[in-house]
């Protein structure tokens, strides 16, 4: 049977808006990807220091350039941000926290909190 025209469409990707939730859903899903990227860099950098002070120096001078930089503290944003999801997946466990609003202001507080705790972390550092 053909279909009629005058049934209803679903919503176009660029007219539906996800919900906050989704976005922050999704995000989590890219710093996971991220992440492994980031695994990968430390894995070199823990050979480069078992492997001699020649390697560890010149991994270290690599290290220091500012595009290196920016990937290693955005590894550690995306670390912070999949903490800040687990505490908030645990609140969920707990059986807290599925009210809409609830909902909306967790999902605003992690990327804050993950972005606070980078930033402590930096000066930490």
């Amino acid at each position: 049977m053909p279909p009629s025209s005058n049934r209803p469409l679903s919503p176009h990707l660029q007219i539906y808006r996800l919900p906050l939730t989704g976005l922050v859903s999704i995000t989590h899903r890219v710093t996971g990807v991220l992440l492994v990227f980031g695994l990968a860099l430390l894995i070199w950098q823990l050979i480069a220091v078992s492997a001699g002070e020649q390697p560890y120096l010149a991994m270290q001078a690599w290290l220091a350039l500012w595009p290196l930089q920016l990937i290693y503290w955005g590894f550690v944003y995306a670390l912070m941000f999949h903490l800040c999801h687990g505490v908030r997946h645990l609140v969920w466990d707990a059986g807290f926290g599925f009210e809409r609003d609830h909902l909306n202001r967790l999902a605003l507080a992690e990327p804050v909190c993950a972005l606070l705790l980078t930033i402590i972390a930096f000066f930490a550092l």
